[in-house]
């Protein structure tokens, strides 16, 4: 009996130690994992099965989401991982009886099922493919040659999650500046990314260079003195006037400070000094 149950208690330690081995050797999951690219009406694809030269094929997906494959058929392939597109093709080879034990390669040639169009102020607006699950917005803007000079630091993106419609407003700076990943949002097919126009503020009256101006962050009235070149030798600071638009729509004729800050649309006036 004691030998019995010595044996018990070395067989149960011995499957606890070899668990423990296991799970040490196994490969770890990486946290997040990204996802892969789905194959979407008009990829362009070249499919290879090894040592069957005549199964080579350079196809595109239908817009049903289906390929014309020698032996097969019609396969559809829309909407599925090349992985999963891979193992579709083998098996069907495998149950059909044509090839023992398929090796199934798919290369993608040419992106045109999943797209985002970037609008606005970018550089190259357009539509532009997503070459991977994972792109980020970073991506996508750096595709249509970056946020032009006069474009907005806020980014509106816009398209379908989980069958709902979905929208975010991104800070360009602040999303650079994040140290999370997840302040570049990942796009997905049929999205819109849309860079408005930056708020300009204006300057007339006594100024070096009056016009339109952007309005950057934290940008004080002497400052915007400053970016329209300066008071002329007749203009004075001690009689400025600002116009602005208050919240019911109405402008309103302000005095500021050198040290408050400009709101888009506001109009400062650098009148002349009477000595």
């Amino acid at each position: 009996m004691e030998i019995t149950w010595l044996a018990r208690k070395l067989a149960i330690l011995f499957a606890i130690c070899s668990g423990l081995v296991a799970a040490a050797n196994a490969p770890a999951a990486a946290p997040g994992a990204e996802a892969e690219y789905l194959l979407g009406p008009g990829d362009a694809i070249h499919i290879v099965v090894f040592l069957n030269p005549d199964l080579t094929v350079d196809t595109r997906v239908s817009e049903t989401g289906a390929i014309s494959f020698p032996l097969l058929g019609r396969v559809q392939v829309g909407g599925l991982a090349l992985s999963a597109a891979e193992q579709r093709i083998a098996r069907g080879l495998k149950d059909g009886g044509y090839v023992r034990e398929p090796q199934v390669n798919i290369t993608l040639l040419q992106v045109r099922g999943n797209q985002v169009s970037v609008l606005g102020q970018v550089n190259k607006p357009g539509r532009y493919p997503l070459e991977t699950a994972n792109m980020r917005l970073s991506d996508a803007l750096a595709m249509a040659g970056g946020v032009s000079p006069g474009g907005a630091d806020i980014v509106i993106l816009s398209g379908t999650r989980a069958g709902a419609a979905f929208r975010r407003e991104v800070d360009l700076p602040r999303m650079f500046h994040a140290a999370q990943p997840e302040a570049d949002p990942r796009v997905a097919d049929g999205d819109v990314i849309f860079v408005q126009r930056a708020p300009m503020f204006y300057i007339y009256g006594e100024a070096q260079h009056p016009g339109a101006y952007r309005v950057e962050r934290n940008l004080t009235v002497v400052q915007a003195l400053a970016l329209g070149g300066g008071l002329t030798p007749r203009g004075t600071e001690r009689r400025l006037r600002m116009l602005r638009r208050n919240a019911a729509g109405k402008v309103e004729e302000l005095a500021p400070a050198l040290t408050d800050l400009v709101q888009p649309d506001d109009v400062i006036h650098v009148r002349e000094s009477l000595f």
